[in-house]
């Protein structure tokens, strides 16, 4: 990718006028428009764009930022705009079950998702060693319900402290306060087995098999205080029948699991999920 390529996510309200000012923009500063997508939402009266583009050697993209917010302070626009080239930071944070946190450190390691992790949080010591083994710092922060408010304020320490610009809770299965929620508001993705509200609680593939599921799935969604209610972001699902026991719904579960996860980070860190309310809008 060139160094000069960026991404220009917005939503505002919808009115006329937005995609000529934008792109009108652009052109008078010699930008080339590589790629652009757009949606008008009617139920919710907001306009959602992005425009993949490449910055002139004339231009810098400090001054194109600058004066694009003028637009965007006309159309009242929330908007950001990103180097193609930049790799976001991601936080991991893990339980007891590797299978998403090894998929993304293969995926990482296999220049799938051009990403850096500059660390990974548990509240277990299981994959310190798989995370050694990939050279990148592991915390191990137990937790008990007296510890809970500090571990989160370790937590949060560690994230700022690696400028982490997403947060991937790949099977962490700890709930998280309303005070970290709200702290990591908009870039934080949760990843859990789509049975909710259905099968709660422990061995929710038992359950699954118990009344006989014929789909089972898993949904990605961002993290908020509304336990696994947050907006989603990917979900995908698989066919079982009745020759399945609970061992095989759930090796199939992982799967889906992985992927759906994987999906939903590397589309938040390509700038392509804009928030629309209680869910998203998401160009493919």
């Amino acid at each position: 990718m060139m160094q000069s390529d960026h991404i220009l996510t917005l939503s505002c309200p919808d009115t006329i006028g937005i995609v000529f000012h934008v792109t009108g923009f652009l052109f008078e500063r010699g930008c080339n428009i590589l790629d652009s997508q757009q949606f008008g939402d009617e139920t919710t009266g907001r306009f959602f764009m992005r425009v993949h583009f490449d910055v002139p050697a004339s231009q810098t993209i400090k001054a194109i930022r600058s004066q694009f917010d003028q637009i965007a302070q006309k159309f009242a626009m929330d908007w950001g705009m990103w180097a193609v080239a930049a790799k976001p930071k991601l936080v991991l944070m893990v339980s007891k079950f590797g299978h998403c946190l090894n998929d993304l450190l293969f995926r990482f390691k296999s220049g799938q998702l051009q990403i850096e992790i500059p660390a990974i949080i548990s509240n277990h010591p299981d994959f310190a060693l798989l995370a050694a083994s990939y050279g990148i710092p592991f915390y191990h922060l137990p937790v008990t319900p007296p510890t809970k408010t500090q571990q989160e304020r370790q937590i949060l320490q560690i994230i700022q402290q690696s400028q982490a610009d997403l947060i991937v809770l790949a099977r962490y299965m700890q709930i998280l306060s309303s005070d970290l929620c709200l702290a990591l508001s908009g870039r934080a993705i949760n990843i859990h087995h789509s049975f909710l509200p259905g099968f709660k609680g422990a061995k929710p593939y038992a359950q699954a098999h118990e009344r006989g599921v014929k789909l089972i799935g898993a949904t990605a969604h961002y993290v908020t205080s509304d336990l696994d209610e947050g907006p989603i972001i990917e979900q995908d699902v698989a066919r079982v029948d009745h020759s399945m026991d609970p061992g095989a719904l759930a090796a199939l579960g992982r799967d889906i699991e992985c992927m759906t996860l994987a999906r939903a980070v590397k589309w938040h860190c390509e700038h392509r999920v804009l928030l629309n309310g209680q869910k998203t809008v998401v160009f493919n």
